[in-house]
């Protein structure tokens, strides 16, 4: 059964978005769908999710916060401090509300592309990672290292990536998600168990 038509999402978000995030979104689809070729995870949702997680970057912080109001959406404290963290929240309601998509998959996917969480899917991890390593981002640090490792490991990527946006925040001293650092406790632990059971 097909997730959603995703021809129309992509006029859809040319039409919304600005053109660096469009071009942005793109690569961000296109390096989910070749992650999920690698791993074995379903194409399409891949598609849809790179496409759609952006959908609300290009909102104003006014509108985010009246559509979390609006419609009961929790907001942290950390979240109404910072507005523009709102847009993979909001994001999520969209894709359901305007883009009928059910996948719960997917709307979790574009709801924790910015922090992760504990215990993330395979495609959860797979938007996290595309966001960070596509072919326009210049900046992030690590950034060869860290796009060879998301061909080789999901698990190692999205730590290394977890790990160096903690660091960049504390170094600039920008305000830093609580979940992002529950989320690297998690997948830290995870991996210190998992090596030694390989040991």
């Amino acid at each position: 059964m097909k997730i959603a038509d995703t021809r129309k999402i992509m006029k859809k978000m040319e039409k919304t978005l600005d053109p660096k995030r469009y071009e942005h979104t793109l690569g961000v689809a296109y390096t989910a769908a070749s992650l999920a070729m690698c791993y074995g995870v379903n194409l399409e949702k891949a598609l849809v999710a790179g496409l759609l997680h952006d959908c609300a970057k290009c909102m104003s912080n006014e509108k985010k916060l009246e559509i979390c109001d609006k419609h009961h959406l929790q907001i942290s404290d950390v979240e109404r401090q910072n507005l523009y963290l709102l847009h993979a929240k909001v994001g999520s309601y969209i894709a359901r509300k305007q883009f009928r998509i059910v996948d719960r998959d997917i709307l979790n996917a574009i709801l924790y592309h910015t922090t992760g969480r504990p215990g993330m899917s395979e495609l959860e991890k797979i938007i996290y990672i595309a966001d960070y390593i596509e072919p326009g981002r210049k900046h992030a640090p690590d950034l060869p290292k860290v796009r060879k490792l998301a061909f080789q490991d999901l698990n190692e990527a999205l730590l290394q990536i977890l790990e160096d946006t903690l660091e960049y925040l504390q170094g600039i001293g920008g305000t830093i998600d609580p979940m992002t650092k529950k989320t690297y406790d998690y997948y830290e632990a995870y991996m210190q168990i998992e090596k030694r059971q390989d040991d």
